[in-house]
């Protein structure tokens, strides 16, 4: 397993959801991405498509007042 970390603060809603479907399907089954991100509705957004595709969320925490970071693994 390898942890990777995409870092889109600063990028509007649905960027980092876009960037983080496009970095998932690049990595191996069993990887993990980190996603940093700024935008609200990611809040949901990211969660919601996870659990679509069968990957697990093995982290979400807010790291700042508008400020949150989310692992997902691909399965």
């Amino acid at each position: 397993m390898t942890l990777h970390v995409l870092e889109t603060d600063g990028q509007v809603c649905p960027f980092p959801l876009v960037e983080a479907k496009e970095a998932m399907s690049g990595l191996d089954l069993g990887d993990e991405l980190t996603i940093n991100f700024d935008c609200t509705q990611a809040t949901t957004a990211i969660p919601r498509w996870a659990a679509e595709q069968g990957y697990p969320v093995t982290h979400f925490d807010r790291a700042g007042d508008a400020q949150w970071t989310i692992t997902v693994r691909k399965a």
